[in-house]
């Protein structure tokens, strides 16, 4: 019966990444559609702006489209969820640091989508892919 109980425990605890795993990847790959469908201009700007070569910029896509379609499909997913999380940490010094003490006009905290997508990828980068992927539960990375 324990070993039963443990299995189906398991079970639900890779459902549990799956989910994770693929709420994360697509709402961060929606970011990094717009920036492809836009192009690096805005962000060449930005990251010009801070005093960094403006090139960097590019790295965007690595946090906003490698990192997502890693996550989602299950394969390096401990290495897609960093590039996430990076991608987060720049993300909030570069464009949302005056807000990092706010609360919003609705009461919530005033990063609280960034916060969610940092720690969603923390969380993924701690916990691996799960047997629901295609790393597999004992795949390198996962």
């Amino acid at each position: 019966m324990a070993v039963e109980h443990a299995a189906l425990a398991q079970s639900h605890g890779d459902g549990g990444k799956l989910v994770l795993r693929l709420v994360l990847g697509v709402l961060i790959l929606f970011h990094g559609a717009s920036k492809i469908m836009a192009g690096p201009a805005f962000i060449e700007g930005m990251v010009g702006k801070s005093g960094l070569p403006p090139a960097l910029g590019y790295a965007v896509y690595l946090g906003e489209v490698v990192g997502p379609a890693l996550v989602i499909l299950g394969l390096w997913t401990r290495l897609g969820a960093a590039l996430i999380l990076i991608n987060m940490l720049v993300a909030v010094g570069l464009a949302h640091s005056s807000e990092l003490f706010s609360i919003a006009p609705t009461g919530g905290y005033g990063l609280e989508l960034q916060a969610m997508y940092l720690f969603g990828a923390l969380a993924v980068a701690l916990l691996g892919a799960g047997r629901y992927s295609l790393g597999g539960i004992d795949g390198r990375f996962n």
